[in-house]
């Protein structure tokens, strides 16, 4: 972000607040229930968005240092992410190439070589076939360079570990050319040096899409979160921007109006607002004054998604005790406000058996909302 949007972007929240108006689209939306509740269209989400657009599978700080890797179950596969001695990532189906057994079962370590369980073939970190017992005479001939593990499209980019979850899929396209332009932001921020200091995950019994949505809108702020966040932001207040299939939202905070009185050569975005960046297809972006909440979405089933909340902190940050628990108190101070938005979820998921709505209506200044969903049915048209 350059300087001058970082002013635009402050201005405009003190306009719509000296207006006493919130951040309006041109019309109400509706949002039919089945975008949430539908098996056939949870797997067509799966099918068109999940396993052909980049999805972020790790944080870089989870395969860090020559010979890591990272085993996880991702949107159905089981995927083996490492990180070879020139420090490149690779991404595998943690899979042997000889009878299917699950090659490396641990969840993290340290290996330049993978040994199956079952018969002892062994791969490279790159994935190269290295080695099979009594290969000459149970496998003559044997095409080895057909038996390397089957690759998934990766790259490494802005802190993070980008996969294609589809072993047929073509090359990995460029990221910032997927972010349309939201890199600049996220170069802004740092992410890529940053590393996890906090991580809880959960599963919530809500559509992956209703999640999201909770972070599109403040609509709900000084009701759901009275107790908690509430108070320190303004009613209903929260400009959005799209950047292709992506969205930058402004949170600003109770002092952001007040900028008005001081000269704009002072003024700091991050100081006074919250940033929320959708990243598609799965992850969202707190960015706060000292820290980065990440939240990542893993979709199970239509209704049931696998939640990964972390605080990403510079790593230039000191790691001590004191420092330490002061991102404890931030994660915690989080996830206690998203367990507020995340138990309204479960609630609203199970409603839907009930057809008491066709649909969601999404008020003018729920307009991200809209934004978000027309965007996923972009993605599932094509």
């Amino acid at each position: 972000m350059d300087r001058q949007t970082e002013i635009a972007l402050i201005k405009e929240i003190i306009g719509l607040a000296d207006q006493n108006s919130a951040f309006l689209d041109d019309t109400i939306a509706h949002s039919p229930i089945a975008r949430y509740a539908s098996p056939e269209r949870f797997e067509r989400e799966r099918a068109m968005i999940f396993r052909r657009k980049p999805v972020i599978a790790a944080q870089s700080s989870e395969l860090d240092g020559a010979r890591a890797f990272l085993t996880k179950e991702f949107l159905g596969l089981p995927v083996l992410l490492t990180r070879d001695d020139a420090g490149k990532v690779h991404a595998f189906l943690n899979v042997c190439r000889h009878r299917g057994a699950r090659l490396e079962r641990n969840a993290t370590g340290c290996k330049r070589v993978f040994t199956c369980p079952y018969h002892a073939w062994s791969w490279t970190n790159e994935g190269d076939l290295r080695g099979v017992p009594h290969e000459a005479q149970g496998f003559p001939d044997l095409p080895r360079a057909e038996r390397g593990l089957r690759r998934l499209p990766a790259a490494e980019a802005h802190g993070f570990i980008w996969i294609i979850a589809n072993p047929d899929a073509a090359d990995m396209p460029d990221i910032d050319t997927w972010l349309a332009g939201l890199g600049d932001d996220l170069n802004w921020i740092g992410l890529a040096d940053h590393r996890i200091a906090a991580l809880e995950e959960i599963d919530i019994a809500a559509n992956w899409k209703l999640l999201m949505e909770g972070g599109m809108e403040a609509y709900h702020f000084r009701v759901a979160h009275k107790h908690t966040i509430g108070p320190y932001f303004p009613d209903n207040l929260l400009t959005y921007t799209m950047f292709g299939p992506h969205m930058r939202a402004i949170l600003p905070r109770i002092s952001m109006p007040d900028l008005r009185a001081v000269p704009e050569d002072q003024w700091q975005i991050r100081r006074d607002a919250n940033m929320v960046i959708t990243l598609m297809t799965n992850t969202q972006l707190l960015v706060q004054q000292d820290h980065v909440m990440w939240f990542h979405f893993e979709p199970v089933s239509e209704a049931l998604t696998h939640m990964r909340m972390a605080t990403l902190v510079p790593r230039s940050a000191p790691e001590t005790d004191e420092m330490q628990a002061h991102w404890d108190k931030n994660q915690k101070i989080t996830v206690t406000a998203l367990m507020e938005d995340f138990e309204l979820g479960e609630e609203i998921q199970t409603g839907f058996a009930s057809r008491g709505n066709p649909s969601h209506l999404f008020g003018r200044f729920e307009g991200a909302l809209n934004r978000f969903n027309l965007t996923v049915e972009e993605m599932i048209a094509h």
